[in-house]
């Protein structure tokens, strides 16, 4: 870990806060390059009714894989606010990223979104789904868990 690392992780906090404010769900990430660039920042855009495959996870890591080569996209770094769910983690290993630092845990998560029909938590941590591939991708997390949560405070309806 180093003071860019914790810099880029508040980004995608700014970034989820962001999100919400635009009436989506508060999820956010963003690809720093090899060079320390920002390379693509995302907003989660899966909110009903539309695509709930538009996890900001997966669309800004398919992004970078269309601006990145695969050797650049290897030692690229995403930052999210919430650990990449299983669909997210499959696109992160399929696109070739190979570093990954995440703020608030999926237990975490579902700490705070219950039941609520519009983030059925699926209890895969990412690590699992990496390390059933056969890439290394390098994961820190959970990180500053109390300041990723903070985006959703109040959001969720936990008891639906």
């Amino acid at each position: 870990m180093t003071q860019n690392d914790f810099h880029w992780l508040r980004r995608s906090f700014e970034l989820a806060q962001q999100s919400r404010n635009e009436g989506h769900h508060p999820f956010a990430a963003l690809v720093v390059g090899p060079d320390g660039r920002v390379v693509v920042e995302c907003g989660n855009d899966s909110r009903p009714p539309g695509n709930p495959t538009r996890h900001a996870e997966r669309v800004a890591a398919a992004r970078a894989a269309t601006l990145l080569s695969p050797d650049d996209l290897a030692r690229s770094t995403l930052y999210s606010n919430a650990e990449p769910c299983a669909m997210c983690a499959g696109a992160i290993y399929w696109c070739g990223i190979g570093r990954v630092v995440y703020g608030m845990s999926e237990t975490g998560l579902l700490a705070i979104t219950g039941n609520d029909p519009e983030n059925p938590t699926l209890s895969l941590p990412c690590r699992t789904v990496f390390a059933s591939g056969q890439r290394n991708i390098e994961v820190i997390g959970p990180l500053l868990e109390e300041e990723a949560a903070v985006a959703h405070a109040g959001f969720w309806r936990p008891g639906v």
